[in-house]
């Protein structure tokens, strides 16, 4: 690589700090400058646990380390995904592509290795890059020069690790088994590789956990937190079903991980995962009090997990700062989706309700990025990777389809940028059927399409095609659906062509599908 790389972008970064001015300018990186990535990802810690957002949880979240990078950085606080599920978020934050460009639809689907990804490109840049901790994506990473994953998605106690060094094993249930919780690994692994890199390269330090996905285990320093504590309840727990608000779908309720929760009771080796603070049983409570309950020990359980996420983000800091590189090092943490804690009754993520497909994002880059700033665009995970090049000076591939949001982190928002966006979730279930949607500043319209088309990890049958519409000023919790009333029809009728508008420039037509084309001509 050559000593120094030439940028002439508009929107790199003057240093902003103690009061200065971002400012746009054409300036000349040498290549020991180039910033370091750490890059933290979680699974399903969902805004509301995060203690930044506000919230009823707000005063019960561990986040000392959360709050610290907040309060040195810029807060996203209108971050989505555009599928709200693990493997086809993490392919679109890597990619910078909707699912149907990089071809992770589902769970069950695999990154195609010839894709180009923000790793692969900072490699052929000169960046060292590393992996370590939840992958989720089957085929074996590229981009990388040092990977040690989970196998699948990982368990939280003694999990084992797939590492480069090895033949790659392909989806075979083998590797180095390491001893411990894998929060704290995963934070291990991640800070050991970053001080044995090459010094004179910057680098690229993937760290993924699979906190605070279920079963939210947690290890033993955290087994007392919150003991004693009645957690407030959200207002709409006890949202029932459709017949509640009106929305056009079931759901996965909180009565689910109880059940699970009852079944690993009786018999945990049978079971697929495994759950603390077992035994637990509801049996002979009425629906209400049985709701409570399980909402009680499903916040506890998750808020423990959480802690030990914040816990592990405050090492990582501090190993930047022993390092005495933490002025050069971009840190993102961020979730790869929401996460349902009882809001409707639900827990589980998937669909294009706010809690599920809202991502906290919190990013601190002190040579460039102000402080304690809050940015309220829309900003969606396909954005990250571009945004990510722009920082390194690497032109950005050809295949992404998200823009970089450098200017917005510094107040400087473009005139031109997303006043809407399209999401889009495949995987098909009668209790939470294959949709697609469209969110402005204030309105949220969705389609549950309901067709499973040729999608894996789904079900056969269709469902009928039924809409969702929400006010999210009048209704921020999204707790009626005014599909149905008069006043908003003008409004829908817009956004039904707005979302026409954004399907065709992201490419998302459904040509392939007869049954999608004629869907459309009778319901748009």
């Amino acid at each position: 690589m050559d000593k120094k790389i030439s940028l002439s972008v508009l929107g790199v970064l003057a240093a902003c700090m103690n009061g200065k001015i971002c400012a746009q300018t054409d300036i000349k990186i040498a290549g020991d400058e180039r910033p370091n990535i750490l890059f933290i990802l979680s699974d399903d810690h969902t805004a509301q646990a995060w203690g930044i957002y506000g919230g009823i949880l707000a005063d019960y979240a561990h986040n000392p380390n959360i709050r610290r990078l907040a309060s040195e950085g810029v807060v996203l606080d209108n971050c989505f995904c555009t599928n709200s599920i693990s493997s086809p978020s993490r392919a679109s934050i890597l990619t910078g592509a909707y699912s149907h460009k990089n071809g992770v639809y589902t769970l069950a689907d695999s990154l195609d290795t010839s894709l180009p990804t923000i790793a692969t490109i900072l490699k052929q840049a000169g960046y060292q890059t590393g992996l370590v901790g939840k992958w989720h994506l089957k085929s074996q990473p590229q981009g990388f020069d040092y990977y040690s994953i989970f196998y699948d998605q990982g368990v939280y106690r003694d999990p084992l690790f797939i590492n480069s060094s090895d033949p790659w094993p392909g989806n075979r249930n083998f590797g180095e088994c390491v001893q411990g919780f894998s929060t704290d690994i995963v934070t291990e692994k991640a800070i050991e590789w970053m001080k044995a890199r090459e010094k004179k390269q910057p680098f690229l330090m993937c760290c993924h956990f699979k906190a605070t996905h279920e079963p939210y285990d947690y290890p033993t320093r955290m087994e007392h937190l919150y003991d004693g504590i009645v957690f407030p309840e959200p207002e709409n727990l006890m949202d029932w079903g459709p017949e509640t608000n009106g929305r056009g779908f079931i759901g996965q309720k909180l009565e689910e991980i109880g059940r699970r929760w009852e079944l690993a009771s009786a018999d945990p080796d049978k079971w697929w995962c495994r759950y603390p603070g077992l035994p637990f049983s509801t049996q002979g409570m009425q629906r209400a009090a049985a709701r409570k309950t399980i909402y009680q020990k499903y916040i506890r359980d998750y808020l423990r997990c959480g802690a030990t996420v914040d816990d592990n983000i405050g090492k990582l800091l501090q190993a930047l700062d022993d390092m005495g590189i933490a002025d050069n090092t971009i840190v993102v943490y961020v979730s790869d989706q929401g996460y349902f804690l009882g809001e409707h009754g639900f827990f589980d993520k998937r669909m294009f309700y706010e809690e599920a497909a809202r991502m906290p994002f919190v990013i601190r880059y002190p040579k460039r990025l102000p402080s304690g700033k809050r940015v309220k665009d829309l900003i969606l995970n396909i954005d990250f990777a571009p945004t990510l090049a722009q920082f390194t000076g690497v032109n950005p591939s050809g295949g992404m389809q998200g823009r970089s949001f450098v200017d917005n982190l510094c107040g400087r928002t473009p005139d031109d940028w997303r006043r809407s966006f399209y999401y889009r979730y495949w995987t098909h279930h009668t209790i939470r059927p294959a949709h697609m949607g469209i969110r402005n500043e204030r309105y949220k319209l969705v389609f549950y399409y309901g067709d499973p088309l040729d999608m894996t990890d789904g079900q056969e049958r269709a469902t009928k095609p039924v809409w969702d519409f929400y006010d999210l000023q009048k209704d921020p919790k999204e707790d009626h659906n005014v599909y149905n009333e008069k006043e908003y029809a003008p409004i829908i009728k817009q956004m039904k062509k707005e979302m026409i508008k954004l399907r065709m420039e992201v490419e998302d037509t459904d040509g392939k599908y007869a049954q999608m084309q004629k869907l459309f001509e009778e319901c748009f």
